[in-house]
């Protein structure tokens, strides 16, 4: 009989043994997006607890101590680290069903020899324990992505980062590559809080002054060549919803113009300011010979009251259910018009629209290059085994699963890892 969690978990056959064990367990991770901080490894940091380490900026667990009636002090506040550990070690005992029941356990077995569920029980010993080894000598931010046999990982980045830290890694002695992906999220928040600060913030990197759409368009090509400059091969988009609408130049101009001014957008200029810009990065993506990635139906930062406590990506985010078809595949179709489709990877964190994706992908393969278009792995609330397995099903059904790109991490925390073994 399997010991809880072992070396063979989820493997129920022996085909399914043979295949982990003698090809899978012992390949390369290249983990092509996640949210880790490039300054974390480049100073090889270190973690004072296991609580730093695990339950830091982990939205995932924060989302369910929540929904056990854990409050914000253990959560997000000034708790002391073992109980914010012990709270989420109550939380853990009843989380059946869910993947973190899962991750956890494994993320326990691999880097801290812990062999037995965690729970209120052992909650304080497990603590202690794991502690040691974040103590030692041997843990560290680099330690632990090296020793998870990492050969590359790409970060998110802003456009007007410095990428100061990636410059560092890649003239260090460190073999994993550390690559910054390309993510113009806030330059489509038009008229919207922050919006024309975060335009004078990239014209000061860029030496120039914007004040309508082509010289904002000038001044994100010239980050793009500057990140293409430090290793950069990837674009993120989160794309809150597709849209598509066409627009002229002069218009698009006098869009940007308006909203410089503080002048009211309606939905048909922001619209066609996004669609045009979407246009404009893909071209350049393309030119670029980078591989574009969009996110799709995530709604985000739903709950007003908490945002404006703690901010975004702090665990009140969920699925969209929008019209996706249509002007994605306008948008598309723009581009490959144009023969300025890059490689792309699209993910919908609406599993219904899985599908929709896989079957779109195909409408773009081509051009000699296998797999050029990516129906993407299940993304955030469908990664787990269900997720998994229907993201698969649905290429396999309409494409090629053999030239699906695989899993990423989409993690803020170096423990992650084991979510490959998982996949």
């Amino acid at each position: 009989m399997k010991s809880f969690l072992d070396n063979s978990f989820l493997l129920y056959s022996k085909t399914a043994e043979k295949l982990y064990h003698e090809y899978a367990a012992n390949m390369p991770i290249y983990d092509y997006h996640c949210h880790l901080e490039a300054e974390d490894i480049a100073q090889d940091r270190r973690y004072d607890n296991i609580t730093e380490v695990w339950l830091g900026g982990d939205h995932y667990k924060w989302r369910l101590m929540r929904a056990n009636g854990v409050t914000e002090d253990f959560i997000t506040g000034s708790a002391d680290p073992l109980e914010k550990f012990i709270k989420w070690a109550e939380t853990l005992e009843i989380t059946i069903g869910n993947p973190l029941y899962h991750w956890s356990q494994m993320e326990m077995r691999r880097y801290f020899n812990v062999t037995e569920p965690l729970c209120k029980k052992n909650a304080k010993a497990v603590y202690d324990q794991c502690n040691e080894i974040i103590r030692s000598k041997s843990f560290s931010a680099r330690q632990v992505i090296a020793g998870s046999n990492v050969a590359a990982l790409c970060t998110t980045d802003n456009p007007i980062s410095d990428l100061k830290y990636h410059k560092i890694l890649k003239d260090s002695d460190f073999k994993t590559a550390v690559r910054p992906t390309f993510r113009p999220e806030l330059v489509f928040n038009l008229g919207m809080t922050g919006w024309k600060d975060y335009l004078t913030e990239l014209g000061k990197v860029t030496g120039t002054t914007i004040n309508n759409f082509d010289e904002l368009v000038n001044a994100l090509y010239a980050r793009i060549d500057y990140f293409s400059s430090v290793g950069c091969k990837l674009s993120d988009q989160c794309m809150e919803p597709p849209v598509y609408v066409e627009c002229d130049k002069a218009t698009l101009n006098s869009i940007v113009q308006k909203a410089l001014k503080g002048e009211a957008t309606d939905a048909t200029a922001l619209n066609a300011y996004r669609t045009a810009l979407m246009q404009a990065l893909g071209e350049k993506y393309a030119d670029a010979g980078w591989a574009m990635q969009l996110h799709i139906a995530a709604m985000r930062d739903n709950n007003s009251r908490m945002f404006a406590k703690l901010g975004a990506n702090t665990g009140y985010d969920s699925m969209g259910d929008y019209e996706i078809a249509w002007p994605l595949s306008r948008f598309l179709d723009s581009l490959d018009k144009k023969d300025k489709l890059p490689k792309t990877i699209m993910y919908s964190l609406n599993a219904g629209s899985n599908d929709i994706l896989a079957a779109m992908a195909g409408n773009f393969q081509g051009d000699g290059v296998p797999g050029k278009m990516q129906f993407g792995s299940a993304w955030w609330f469908n990664d787990h085994k269900d997720g998994m397995e229907a993201q698969m099903r649905a290429l396999a059904n309409v494409g090629l699963l053999a030239r699906f790109i695989g899993m990423l991490t989409d993690s803020r925390s170096i423990l992650s890892y084991t979510r490959h073994d998982y996949f």
